[in-house]
């Protein structure tokens, strides 16, 4: 019995939601390609309507979390972690969406 969960659990991926801050195609082209699967992610699909990043994970090699990060350093504010001002300054002018209020 412990032999079959650990099985299961092998193929336990999980999907989650993020909220990711962004405008245009560029920017779910930026914010998918940042996601590799060789890091586990499995599928992506940024909504440029509804700012949710929907994603698909092996949970033994990565984390929503770490996937925050990710496409914060891409430079893209999300609910996880924020973009620097200096990889928020590399992106593209039409790419350069509202950022929220990030406390000091």
């Amino acid at each position: 019995c412990a032999f079959l969960s650990n099985i299961s659990f092998a193929q336990d991926n999980k999907t989650d939601s993020i909220k990711v801050f962004g405008n245009c195609g560029m920017c779910k082209a930026t914010i998918e390609k940042s996601l590799k699967k060789k890091d586990g992610v499995l599928s992506k699909n940024w909504n440029k309507e509804t700012k949710m990043l929907i994603v698909t994970y092996d949970p033994a090699k990565t984390s929503i979390q770490k996937i925050g990060e990710v496409v914060a350093e891409a430079g893209y504010d999300n609910e996880y972690a924020s973009s620097t001002d200096e990889a928020y300054n590399k992106l593209h002018s039409c790419c350069h969406y509202d950022r929220p209020i990030k406390d000091k």
